[in-house]
């Protein structure tokens, strides 16, 4: 399923332009993979698992499959700018694909506003596919409430063993599936089972690696400016970064490792300026592991990928 273009600049959010206390004219260095990390694997393990939100209908790990194209609004252009160009340079780094046309289409919107829940309200009503998978009214509205300064929404999609893309949504189409319904005794056929709601993948079968794989469609990221007013450029565009190239898990929790999802949770003294080693190790891990594996394979196989990265 294609979903329309998100308008955002002709709605009625307030959207103010935010003074940031840092230059937007380049920005910083990438972490060093060269960095020694001192972390034992089972940390590593720990933090790839921390971070890990598995999607709705897979229960695998969403990456970008479809190459990213990052847009910001709500900001003057140079930080409009800084903030898409570092998105992109670490989504590089990381070894996630990247559209470099000037002209493609976004599917990854970057909002500052002054006004976050009558965005979300707009959304909901108008293009609720936008805040991810849900079934009910009552999910819809949980999903659309804005609790944090800066919050993203993920829109995934499961591709299956033949490429065939499905937008994983809980709004009925009216295009599933239907089944011969065959009774027990002699074979005999009877009316079809009708499944209007059902979505299907082709797979392999194999509980290891069964060909399905999940991937992002759009991510929306919505920064409220009444809240970060003063915070510097630099970490702020890596922690949406993070948000834009995962969806994470435990945002308000102190990570073990040093890494910028520290920088928005409470109470945590482990605030950084950047990206960190060990988030660009937990990234190309994602990127370059199997992700047509069962959950517990992908977090494996990113804690290894992570401690060769973090050794080399």
């Amino acid at each position: 399923m294609r979903m329309k273009a998100l308008q955002i600049l002709s709605l009625s959010t307030g959207l103010l332009v935010l003074d940031l206390t840092a230059s937007a004219q380049s920005p910083s260095a990438l972490p060093q993979e060269t960095t020694t990390v001192t972390a034992t694997r089972e940390m590593l393990g720990a933090f790839a698992k921390a971070f890990t939100t598995p999607t709705k209908l897979t229960g695998k790990i969403a990456r970008w499959v479809t190459p990213i194209c990052p847009v910001a609004k709500g900001q003057r252009p140079a930080i409009a700018s800084f903030v898409t160009q570092r998105v992109q340079a670490i989504a590089a780094a990381a070894g996630a694909p990247v559209n470099t046309d000037p002209s493609c289409t976004p599917n990854i919107d970057i909002i500052f506003t002054t006004t976050p829940q009558d965005l979300l309200d707009h959304i909901r009503k108008g293009e609720p596919d936008y805040l991810g998978y849900a079934t009910t009214n009552e999910q819809r509205e949980k999903l659309a409430t804005v609790t944090r300064p800066v919050q993203a929404w993920y829109t995934t999609e499961t591709i299956d063993l033949n490429g065939s893309r499905k937008m994983d949504t809980g709004r009925r189409f009216d295009v599933g599936m239907t089944m011969p319904n065959f009774s027990a005794l002699g074979g005999a056929s009877r009316d079809p089972i009708d499944m209007p709601d059902a979505t299907y993948a082709h797979v392999t079968g194999n509980h290891i690696s069964d060909g399905a794989r999940s991937g992002f469609n759009h991510v929306i990221i919505v920064i409220d400016s009444n809240k970060l007013a003063g915070q510097q450029l630099s970490p702020l565009a890596d922690y949406i970064a993070m948000l834009a190239l995962t969806q994470l898990n435990s945002l308000d929790t102190c990570q073990q490792l040093p890494s910028i999802v520290n920088l928005m949770a409470p109470g945590c003294d482990q605030k950084l300026d950047g990206m960190t080693a060990t988030d660009l190790a937990y990234l190309q891990g994602l990127y370059k592991m199997d992700a047509d594996k069962s959950l517990l394979h992908q977090q494996g196989e990113i804690g290894d990928i992570m401690q060769s990265s973090l050794r080399h």
